[in-house]
């Protein structure tokens, strides 16, 4: 199989995302045969630490593709990262603002042009005290309904041992695993078709955020809470 061309900024990233993962832990990937070869596909995920977005670009770049992130768009005004986030394609999230609407049409158009697009629903990291997921938007539902591709689940463990945002705690040893599993994409056929209003887009959020927070709880190996912590995502 090909690899998906990316250009020099994705190839310069690929190396740093490498070499950073190899430095802060020993990285587990599982289920990369779930993310599609071709095509439009829609990669969601959870959110437990700022090192999240090297182990979810490597494993979408171990599946042979390249990752587009949905990402806060205060980024692209830090020096060198800006210009590596243009360069790579990544899009830009404006919340709360008239351009909001603007990160969702830009996402559904590269889904559309057979983009892997990777999106963090919770909108920032958990404040779960365990790290489950949070209460999450809508806007992934509105994306994973507006274009008919894969909605793949994935999950991050371990990376919150070694940067704990909220806590304030670098701890790259002892080197720790980091594993990020994907799961088989979610059948969302029944809820295609029907208006898409707030009540729809609620219900398909919890349940891809559901379907996340299960394959979580196999990578932990412990049962899952049954509902989701309220601590600062909006609806």
């Amino acid at each position: 199989m090909r690899r998906e061309k990316g250009g020099f900024w994705i190839a310069l990233c690929a190396v740093l995302f490498y070499l950073t993962a190899w430095l802060v832990g020993r990285a587990r990937f599982e289920g990369t045969e779930h993310i599609p070869a071709d095509g439009g596909a829609l990669l969601v995920t959870n959110h437990i630490s700022h090192l999240d977005p090297i182990f979810t670009g490597l494993v979408v770049h171990r599946a042979r593709r390249v990752p587009r992130f949905l990402a806060k768009h205060s980024l692209w005004s830090v020096p060198v990262l800006g210009s590596a986030l243009r360069g790579s394609g990544q899009i830009p999230v404006y919340r709360e603002s008239v351009d909001a609407q603007q990160s969702l049409c830009a996402g559904r158009r590269a889904l559309q042009e057979g983009k892997v697009v990777v999106i963090y629903p919770e909108g920032t990291i958990t404040r779960d005290p365990d790290g489950w997921p949070m209460h999450a938007r809508t806007g992934v539902a509105r994306l994973a309904l507006s274009a008919d591709v894969p909605v793949v689940p994935a999950v991050h463990w371990g990376t919150r041992t070694v940067l704990d945002g909220y806590n304030k705690r670098f701890r790259p040893l002892p080197r720790t695993t980091i594993t990020v599993r994907c799961g088989e994409p979610v059948d969302l056929t029944a809820y295609r078709g029907r208006p898409m209003d707030a009540t729809l887009l609620r219900e398909v959020t919890d349940v891809l955020m559901t379907r996340v927070r299960e394959l979580l709880a196999q990578v932990r190996g412990e049962p899952a809470p049954g509902e989701f912590f309220h601590g600062g995502a909006a609806s």
